[in-house]
């Protein structure tokens, strides 16, 4: 069943997301949007998540705006205020951890692309609302990633043909966390970028999702429950 948009107070002001708890009851999860924004695709995600049992939130980052647009997709990651968009992601914990349908009281976060790699940054500085989280391909230049503060488990997925997020940089932020001590599991997939996105057919690859979904799916149900 789909969900519903809400707003939840997060930097003073209140902040979009669509809310999907037809789950009834199970842990919380937090679904990142890429760089169009909080797009149709994001919200079916939110759904897919929700219908295997998580109650799911996709804070809409660009208050309102998206785009199909890659050159305006672009603009829009570059001006993404870092900080607020943290800080809207710990809100968004905090929202769903308040709910009573989430149990146990737990959240992880899981993102796509520019959600990737906030989806990390919000494991990364908010252990305390936020208990596991699922890197797909993350990238934003002015996120910023510090190894040693990582202190719950990461799941990260990467194409070998992405040439956006490249496999030898991939490799190399999964060794940095590794070697700070952090619990960071990364999967490489004969793919490119965005592989596990179906809205978009030239780069969607179907043996390839279907292996990181379930992976996200097993992952997501050892450390939420």
């Amino acid at each position: 069943m789909p969900g519903q948009m809400i707003e939840f107070r997060a930097n003073g002001r209140m902040t979009p997301g669509y809310l999907n708890a037809n789950a009834g009851a199970g842990p919380g999860l937090i679904v990142v949007q890429e760089y169009w924004g909080l797009v149709d695709h994001i919200k079916q995600l939110a759904d897919r998540f929700a219908a295997e049992g998580f109650v799911t939130l996709a804070p809409d980052l660009y208050h309102g705006r998206q785009t199909k647009s890659p050159d305006e997709a672009g603009k829009l990651f570059m001006a993404l205020n870092i900080g607020e968009a943290g800080t809207d992601l710990a809100s968004a914990a905090s929202y769903l951890l308040a709910l009573p349908g989430v149990q146990p009281k737990k959240v992880g976060t899981v993102g796509f692309c520019m959600g990737g790699q906030l989806a990390l940054f919000a494991a990364q500085e908010h252990p305390d609302r936020i208990s596991a989280g699922v890197d797909f391909y993350g990238m934003h230049p002015n996120t910023p990633i510090d190894p040693s503060k990582l202190r719950v488990p990461v799941l990260a997925h990467f194409g070998r043909r992405d040439q956006s997020v490249k496999e030898p940089d991939a490799r190399a932020l999964a060794a940095r966390y590794r070697a700070a001590g952090a619990s960071f599991e990364a999967h490489f997939y004969d793919a490119g970028h965005a592989f596990f996105n179906d809205s978009r057919p030239q780069v969607f690859d179907q043996p390839s999702a279907d292996l990181a979904w379930q992976r996200t799916l097993d992952f997501l149900r050892a450390h939420l429950r």
